[in-house]
């Protein structure tokens, strides 16, 4: 289920709101990442930084008993849709968080779900399932021929 453009304006609004507390200031950085948690039971998409503090609340009509098994899958597109927009928009230009920083969908138990968005300066080597494909049978291999000699 999409969001409306109303629900898609509301959450870009509690996403600046959260991201006012890291508004830059001067050379002070914080490290932290933001977790995006929803909760379909009541309907709300919950921000977080890494010490567990509520930096926002928002209500999504969308979500409102929603009980799809889909549901994360839904929430994780369109999340992202939004968080592209906002970062397109120039809004996470100067914040005083350290880079990089993510943007995180996680579940009621703060399980990470998905890495919704990545900020980083550009010099960051970002390790996708395709470049670590067989990354395990190559460490074993290597581990064997090691304790072989």
């Amino acid at each position: 289920m999409n969001f409306s453009s109303q629900t898609s304006a509301a959450v870009k609004a509690s996403l600046e709101k959260a991201l006012k507390r890291y508004a830059s200031k001067g050379n002070q950085t914080v490290i932290t990442d933001i977790y995006l948690q929803p909760k379909p039971e009541t309907g709300e998409l919950v921000l977080m930084n890494d010490d567990d503090e509520v930096l926002a609340v928002v209500a999504v009509k969308e979500w409102e008993q929603e009980h799809d098994e889909n549901f994360y899958t839904s929430a994780e597109s369109n999340l992202r849709r939004v968080l592209t927009e906002v970062q397109e928009a120039g809004r996470l230009d100067k914040l005083c968080l350290m880079k990089p920083y993510s943007f995180v969908l996680v579940d009621d138990e703060k399980e990470t779900i998905a890495e919704l968005l990545l900020v980083d300066d550009g010099d960051t080597l970002m390790l996708s399932d395709e470049l670590l494909k067989g990354l395990d049978e190559e460490l074993n291999a290597f581990l064997k021929d090691l304790l072989e000699k």
